[in-house]
């Protein structure tokens, strides 16, 4: 049921922040998932672009509130916590067009039975950092533009190699971001390696699911800020049998949900909404205890664990 509801509110959103924009939908610059820019016609795009045009000098930066910076800065970023704040990581796994590309990717594998390439735990907690350092270098890049004379070609940075910007425009008839621009070297560099990268992400998402989700750094900025939300994932670890389902049929190979068992192994709640968590609620549905799992908004549950969901969830397959 969950699931069916999650596969129904991707594909809506999906048209809506594809094409809404043809039907007088706008929804602005800072939305928290991966609507491209770069997409004619879309209904809004990700925050990702207008912190990319974050070209502040040092002194408006601490001029800010005094000056148009805080118009061009702060109020995009203000709207974006706005978005992202009652709904926290569901904009991943429920609303993101980029998100829902992959499943039909995986779902394509799947129909042609070929076998998911598996990520070892190691190899993850290596990988995790990547998508805190691609933040930090759309962030630092165009602060360097502004500040350090780095040439205005740079700017965008994440943006002239994100594999979405290619994709995403296909849905619209557009293949014109397929190419590599030859005015100089650095516009050769970014559209050759939006080029190489985007091959590869196809290739890494077929055999592994949500496989760009790992290096996105819209998800390291809204990990950022999850404290602030009022939406929860917990565990009671004094209910958890230690089955392990929650980590096999995690789509993004999470093991913090099943291996975490509170300080000193005291019985309670405990948060474990980490940083790679799409809220896809999976791991939920496939939990054989009573209220072992629970996502929360506030203290209203949304859903929580429950064996005779599950059980019916699986005998229906």
């Amino acid at each position: 049921m969950v699931e069916r509801i999650r596969l129904f509110s991707q594909h809506v959103f999906f048209i809506v922040f594809m094409y809404g924009g043809r039907f007088g939908i706008h929804l602005g610059s800072a939305l928290p998932c991966f609507s491209c820019p770069f997409v004619q016609g879309c209904a809004g795009h990700c925050y990702l672009m207008a912190l990319q045009r974050t070209h502040v000098g040092f002194q408006t930066a601490f001029e800010v509130f005094f000056s148009s910076a805080f118009v061009h800065v702060l109020w995009p970023f203000a709207l974006f916590l706005i978005l992202f704040l009652p709904l926290s990581k569901l904009w991943c796994a429920w609303l993101c067009p980029f998100c829902l590309f992959q499943d039909w990717i995986t779902l394509i594998r799947k129909r042609l039975h070929i076998r998911e390439f598996s990520m070892s735990r190691q190899v993850r907690n290596r990988l995790k950092p990547v998508k805190y350092i691609l933040l930090a270098l759309l962030i630092l890049i165009p602060l360097a533009i502004a500040n350090l004379g780095l040439h205005p070609d740079w700017g965008l940075p994440f943006c002239q190699i994100c594999p979405a910007r290619p994709i995403l425009p296909l849905f619209t008839g557009n293949v014109s971001n397929f190419h590599i621009d030859m005015t100089n070297s650095v516009t050769i560099g970014f559209t050759a390696t939006a080029m190489i990268l985007t091959g590869v992400f196809l290739a890494g998402i077929f055999f592994k699911e949500r496989f760009f989700c790992v290096f996105c750094p819209l998800l390291a900025l809204m990990h950022l800020f999850k404290k602030l939300s009022p939406f929860r994932f917990e565990k009671n670890v004094h209910a958890c049998t230690g089955c392990g389902n929650c980590e096999q049929m995690c789509p993004v190979d999470i093991a913090d949900v099943h291996l975490e068992k509170g300080k000193n192994h005291m019985p309670g709640a405990v948060d474990v909404l980490t940083q790679d968590c799409l809220g896809c609620m999976n791991c939920v549905e496939s939990c054989p205890v009573d209220n072992a799992l629970v996502f929360k908004w506030f203290d209203f549950k949304i859903f929580s664990s429950s064996r005779q969901y599950m059980t019916r969830k699986w005998s229906s397959k």
